[in-house]
């Protein structure tokens, strides 16, 4: 339903880096979120806000991820997409507290972004709920 699955255990990445690297580079928020598969508090980043014309990429490493046309207001507290640039993420099954969901992850470097769900808009019906703070706002020139 969500594409292939890829399977992060054991999964290389092109990139990759130590805790302590991604610990220099990530603010705590960002490390907890990308790395440890946090979440953010609802309603609480600006890219929840973000309209203008533009590109959201992966605060680890810089991978395109989503353009702006392609977000929606979901009404949830997190930014929304209905579809992903092509090969820019990959999907995991997510097992934890007590149900099954898709992960979403930055298939450049395997950052946690948020999860997938099937009830977005047309044309894909998906709903790509992202932790804002695991990326960055590259606005249109």
């Amino acid at each position: 339903m969500f594409g292939e699955t890829a399977k992060k255990e054991g999964k290389s990445f092109p990139v990759t880096k130590t805790d302590a690297e991604w610990r220099a580079q990530l603010t705590p928020e960002q490390f907890s979120v990308l790395r440890q598969h946090g979440t953010e508090r609802p309603g609480s980043c600006a890219l929840n806000h973000e309209k203008r014309a533009g590109t959201f990429a992966c605060a680890g490493c810089g991978q395109d991820l989503f353009v702006g046309k392609t977000k929606f207001e979901s009404g949830t507290g997190w930014p929304s997409f209905n579809d992903p640039l092509p090969g820019s993420v990959e999907t995991t099954v997510d097992s934890s507290h007590f149900m099954s969901r898709t992960e979403v992850h930055c298939a450049r470097c395997g950052g946690h972004l948020g999860h997938v769900f099937d009830d977005g808009p047309a044309p894909t019906g998906l709903r790509y709920c992202m932790n804002g703070v695991a990326m960055n706002f590259k606005p249109a020139a």
